[in-house]
């Protein structure tokens, strides 16, 4: 088959690109840059520890060295400290029990990221990326697309897929005519990275009406989130309007605002890059048509209070990049492929609602939150989940609803996750015999079977893989309809012993089952895969009959 298609060299895209590579698909990346990023230290991105890991064990790079996990976070209203929270990388609680950490987010710069992302890409034979390639045309058919890049190097490009990944001003979602409603300049914020010295160590912290200063909404609000190297990116919300951001404007910001964080004289500092950053709100109406999707800014824009728009655009190319796999390899699966929209769509929706309802009681400084009591502590709250990437407003959606979830199963059995979450991360036995972290065997594009045996862990692989209930489960892992993988644990958050757990390869669980039950495990993972799967020798007919295809096929034909 053709390679995929992707449109925009930015995060998302190259994420996708590597993402597709490692599930051995080829794709070409247009990017109209000329495949570098200007360094901008006032134009950073979250990133949940999940998301994090997904971008490390594409890239093989530690994002840490790049970026800073925070020590903490504090949210402060005038003098007063409302919440503190402290972050920790522990794999286990007091009675030994994993996946209870409460893991920090990674403040990374974003050329930083992107730069880990094309060094990954440059060493990678399955994916090619043109630059000073822009965009202006697509062409769909039955079987396959084919797209039209102008500049020095301007040409046509064969795909079997093509993915917009191009932004908020997607060239791609223009072609195919799909609406992208919303809001405009939802919220705006001067920003400056600079270094300093403040008396909060490796901590963020939100501030919320600063005594120094009582204009603007609430009373102003500013945002201090480090990076490394003794650097800060600060943000202050502007009032609303179009008023310009003078330099003079924004020293006199920076240097009340220090002044007031350290108690006295504004501390010596070096202001290395401003900026102002504009929040908008918006969702596209489609996220796929035909052969063409959607992912990251090009599907929607949400960033106000803290949450993180590029994290849920790298969750949009996890989602898609083994769905896409799958139809690469196995022949394409509607089913499948129209369920990354319906996942990926009603996710971000439910962030976007629950940020406009709370824009205005956090905003608005009377009306309601008047009259609700303890509304200033629950609304410092509120900011806070969003700006840590949990609540309604930060947490990561679930696909609970998904049309890829099972129906009813009589060996169902309930754990920490609910069915349609991300996995928790523990360590497991991989089969052949390896201990790796869980999270270490998605990406992969296959479905993993994760066994709970309390006690296997002291054992050689030999002295169990073949005993108890092993062999079971095994030969019901080979005959499943699609590759899998069996991996063991000691344990797993709420799963009692025997529990047998079955994982998307983007990591979200399908379904935990009591023991060993073939054919309800064979039932979610056909419903995983969007419905009735072709058996292994048709697969493999198939494939014999599209080499032969190409082989006789005359040269320039495709």
């Amino acid at each position: 088959m053709d390679p995929v298609i992707i449109v925009g060299a930015g995060p998302v895209g190259l994420t996708l690109a590597l993402a597709l590579a490692r599930q051995e698909v080829p794709s070409v990346v247009l990017d109209e840059g000329p495949g570098k990023d200007e360094p901008r230290l006032a134009r950073t991105v979250v990133l949940r520890e999940d998301t994090t890991a997904l971008v490390e064990r594409l890239t093989g790079a530690p994002l840490a060295e790049a970026g800073t996990h925070w020590a903490g976070w504090r949210a402060i209203r005038r003098k007063q400290v409302m919440r503190e929270v402290t972050f920790d990388d522990g794999a286990k609680d007091a009675e030994g029990r994993e996946g209870v950490a409460n893991p920090a987010p990674l403040h990374i710069a974003q050329h930083a990221l992107t730069g880990a992302l094309r060094a990954a890409l440059a060493d990678e034979r399955l994916v090619k990326v043109a630059v000073d390639s822009r965009l202006d045309a697509i062409e769909q058919e039955a079987s396959g697309v084919t797209a039209h890049t102008r500049g020095p190097k301007g040409t046509w490009w064969r795909g079997s897929y093509v993915v917009g990944c191009d932004g908020p001003r997607s060239t791609v979602r223009k072609l195919q005519d799909i609406r992208f409603p919303g809001r405009t300049a939802v919220e705006r914020h001067a920003v400056a990275a600079l270094r300093t010295e403040l008396p909060w160590d490796g901590q963020a912290l939100l501030h919320r009406m600063p005594p120094w200063r009582t204009s603007g909404p609430s009373g102003g609000e500013v945002t201090g989130r480090p990076l490394p190297d003794g650097v800060w990116r600060l943000d202050w919300l502007l009032p609303p309007g179009k008023d310009l951001v003078t330099p003079e404007l924004l020293v006199a910001r920076i240097r009340e605002t220090l002044a007031g964080w350290t108690g006295g004289e504004t501390p010596t500092y070096e202001l290395l890059d401003t900026g102002v950053h504009t929040v908008h709100h918006r969702l596209a109406r489609r996220w796929r048509v035909g052969r063409v999707f959607l992912a990251g800014d090009a599907a929607h824009c949400l960033g106000t209070l803290g949450t993180h728009g590029l994290d849920e655009g790298l969750r949009d190319a996890h989602n898609l990049s083994w769905k896409l796999a799958a139809a690469w390899h196995h022949g394409s699966h509607e089913a499948l492929l129209d369920s990354y929209q319906v996942e990926r769509r009603a996710a971000v929706a439910a962030r976007l609602r629950a940020a406009d309802q709370a824009l205005p009681l956090l905003r608005g400084g009377g009306g309601l939150r008047a009259y609700v009591p303890g509304s200033a502590r629950g609304h410092d709250a509120l900011l806070m989940d969003g700006h840590l990437g949990q609540g309604a407003i930060g947490a990561p959606g679930t696909y609970a609803d998904s049309p890829l979830a099972p129906g009813h199963l009589e060996g169902e059995v309930p754990v920490d996750t609910p069915r349609g979450a991300p996995i928790m991360d523990v360590r497991v036995t991989a089969e052949d015999g390896s201990f790796v972290r869980l999270r270490d065997r998605l990406g992969r594009g296959a479905l993993l079977v994760l066994l709970i045996a309390p006690g296997t862990g002291v054992w050689e692989r030999k002295h169990w893989a073949t005993a108890g209930i092993m062999p079971r489960l095994a030969a019901a892992v080979t005959a499943l309809p699609y590759p899998a993988e069996l991996l063991v644990a000691e344990s797993y958050p709420g799963a009692s012993a025997h529990s047998v757990l079955l994982v998307r390869p983007d990591g979200h669980l399908v379904t935990a089952l009591s023991g060993v039950r073939p054919t309800d495990l064979y039932a979610a993972a056909v419903a995983a895969l969007g419905g009735p799967a072709q058996s292994a020798q048709s697969t493999r007919s198939d494939k014999a009959a599209e080499a032969t295809e190409e082989a006789g096929a005359p040269a320039g034909s495709r």
